[in-house]
């Protein structure tokens, strides 16, 4: 009876302990964790993500691997992210581009932006510039938009991204000009085509295309926020450049699978949030062109839906059909 008695015991101590120790909780993370990028190397999101990674291994105290999936719109890393196990070791650095602007871009996206991730965390702000071939006869936006109203359809605009793309067909709508739309699978290549001359403008993010424009190689008409940026405040916004109702912003965010366990997702959320309060790592991050800001995990999901409705009607106004 005795020996029943202490088996019993031991089994429930047993039980109780799986309880209040399970893996999720107090050992998260155990190994490597892969932050899947949605764009290629050299584009704005991973020169970020890689900024964030760095710092997110120090804070757990495991490595976190960079890994780029680019293509289709970001829909490519975004199913792949879906369909990750839900256990913290596979999360997803994006933007409006596979959350907010693909959904209506492309006729078939293979995943819910809502229903299939769990939101962790805001990143930042993106913006965006007009940038144009140094060598096309226009310095300004309205040069720009009156010389394409005396040539229709030459003028030609490349993207890397949904904001590209949506930005460029948001131009020609409110400026009531017609510009030929050049599709790329990634920034980097968009810009190498701009500034060789194959293409004549593109709405691109800070970080890729402020270089270009510092070493001369490309001019900046105009920011696409409805004011000025902090970061480049010489330039004008699409608004004061003459463009009415222009107000375009690239965000960025962190998410796992559906089903991410509260305790990973609170885990992380403190992570990034000690990151962007870092003066250091904002420093580096405004050098890039990103505005470093988070959030509780909440306030991002409502975000997100918020998001997914305001692009929807960005695209719908613009006129530009799914493919």
């Amino acid at each position: 009876m005795l020996l029943r008695i202490l088996r019993a015991a031991a089994l429930c101590s047993i039980a109780l302990a799986s309880v209040f120790t399970s893996p999720a909780q107090a050992a998260y993370p155990e190994k490597p964790i892969t932050l899947i990028v949605p764009f290629p190397a050299g584009s704005g999101t991973d020169a970020v993500g890689r900024i964030f990674a760095a710092e997110l291994g120090q804070i757990l105290g495991q490595q976190v691997i960079v890994e780029n999936k680019p293509g289709a719109n970001a829909t490519i890393a975004a199913q792949y992210v879906a369909r990750a196990k839900p256990d913290g070791y596979t999360l997803f650095v994006t933007t409006n581009t596979s959350h907010s602007a693909a959904p209506f871009l492309m006729k078939n996206v293979p995943y819910d932006p809502v229903k299939d991730f769990t939101p962790i965390a805001r990143g930042g702000n993106l913006p965006f510039l007009l940038v144009a071939n140094p060598k096309q006869p226009y310095t300004t936006v309205k040069e720009l938009i009156d010389y394409a109203r005396k040539n229709p359809g030459k003028v030609t605009y490349a993207s890397g991204n949904s904001t590209g793309i949506v930005a460029g067909g948001t131009l020609a709508h409110r400026a009531g000009i017609d510009i030929l739309h050049v599709p790329y699978k990634g920034t980097p290549q968009a810009l190498t085509d701009l500034v060789g001359g194959q293409v004549n403008i593109m709405f691109t993010d800070l970080a890729s295309g402020l270089p270009f424009v510092q070493s001369g190689q490309l001019r900046a008409l105009a920011v696409s926020t409805a004011e000025r940026s902090t970061i480049v405040p010489d330039l004008p916004s699409m608004r004061e450049a003459g463009v009415s109702d222009f107000d375009l912003n690239s965000w960025n965010g962190y998410f796992g699978p559906a089903g991410l366990p509260p305790e990973i997702v609170t885990k992380l959320n403190a992570a990034i949030n000690q990151i962007v309060n870092k003066p250091d790592v904002r420093k580096r991050l405004a050098d890039l062109g990103f505005d470093a800001f988070s959030g509780t995990p909440e306030s991002f999901a409502a975000f997100v839906s918020e998001q997914r409705d305001l692009w929807g009607k960005l695209i719908k106004d613009a006129g530009i059909q799914a493919q």
